[in-house]
């Protein structure tokens, strides 16, 4: 599906802050929409449909996802359509096992032809003294038996990026969930779904990347716990040698603090297997009712360099209290 905004001109920002935070333009091409900090791009959001892999089930193909996101000094950090999971797209958030009705629906496991999720149209690009960035309107598809298509979840999912600075940048990632559904939308207990996944670059494996969780579980224990801000961090070809994101969640999100999905340092031989995962539906279920709305925030700090536990408690903390 094409954007109803195809061209969205260059907006430059003004800023009065310091001299290290770098001015943000925002771009809309055909495939994504780029958000840069002087002539760096930050982070691009795919809203063109990406097609499966050649020889691989077309079924794989899907838009409404974040890559590249990269670190302040330009390494990518995340990854779409990895040969173990196709279906992994950057930074992206679609809810596993669903049912309404008589229905029940994947909206994550994409070859098995039950949904998916898809950009609709951009509602709006913003511009602030010292930040860009845009709102999406993304749906949640079912495939239909007889070969139609539903909407069972509307969301609004807005990006913004602040805080430019040389060895670091903040975005916020808001999803605001809703229905159509006159049976509402159950989303079922399951060890990943919905929330914000991330699979990392393929760079990363067990022996040089690390995770750190605000209760202080590392990648060995992690999977499943609690969390309020996590660090996912790992040697990149930047001077500092070392590039990662540290994911903070809203103490206002559903099942907070947030349970994670957290892959095994054995997974796929420990080449190639960093995967991170805030999963509000880990332990319960969710349902979403008919004329309400649901919101989910998280932050992401992105940064080159080393971030310590005492760092990442003072990101969260001034967050939480905005």
């Amino acid at each position: 599906m094409k954007p109803h905004l195809i061209i969205i001109s260059t907006i430059m920002i003004s800023s009065s802050c310091t001299s290290n935070k770098e001015s943000l333009t925002l771009t809309t091409d055909d495939l994504s929409t780029t958000i840069y900090a002087g002539e760096r791009p930050l982070v691009s959001y795919v809203h063109s449909e990406t097609p499966a892999p050649e020889g691989q089930n077309p079924l794989y193909k899907r838009s409404a996802y974040i890559h590249p996101l990269r670190s302040p000094g330009g390494e990518v950090l995340t990854r779409i359509q990895p040969p173990d999971h196709l279906h992994h797209y950057g930074i992206w958030n679609p809810w596993t096992h669903t049912h309404f009705g008589e229905d029940t629906v994947d909206f994550w496991n994409l070859a098995l032809g039950q949904g998916t999720v898809r950009f609709a149209e951009y509602k709006e690009t913003h511009q602030e003294a010292s930040d860009a960035g845009f709102t999406a309107a993304q749906e949640h598809v079912w495939f239909k038996e007889d070969g139609s298509e539903g909407v069972a979840i509307n969301e609004l999912f807005e990006v913004k990026v602040h805080d430019s600075k040389e060895k670091s940048y903040m975005v916020d990632l808001t999803s605001t969930l809703s229905t159509p559904l006159e049976t509402g939308i159950t989303l079922e207990a399951y060890r990943y779904g919905g929330g914000i996944g991330f699979r990392a670059t393929e760079k990363w494996h067990t022996s040089n990347s690390t995770v750190l969780t605000s209760e202080g579980k590392t990648r060995a224990d992690a999977d499943g716990t609690e969390a309020r801000w996590a660090i996912i961090e790992g040697a990149t070809a930047v001077p500092e040698g070392r590039s990662g994101i540290l994911f903070l969640s809203h103490p206002e999100n559903q099942a907070y603090p947030e349970p994670m999905r957290v892959w095994p340092a054995d997974q796929y031989d420990g080449q190639s297997n960093v995967f991170f995962e805030f999963c509000p539906i880990r332990h319960q279920e969710w349902v979403l009712e008919p004329g309400k709305t649901y919101t989910l925030k998280y932050r992401l700090v992105v940064f080159d360099g080393a971030m310590d536990a005492e760092t990442a408690e003072k990101y969260w903390k001034e967050w939480s209290l905005e």
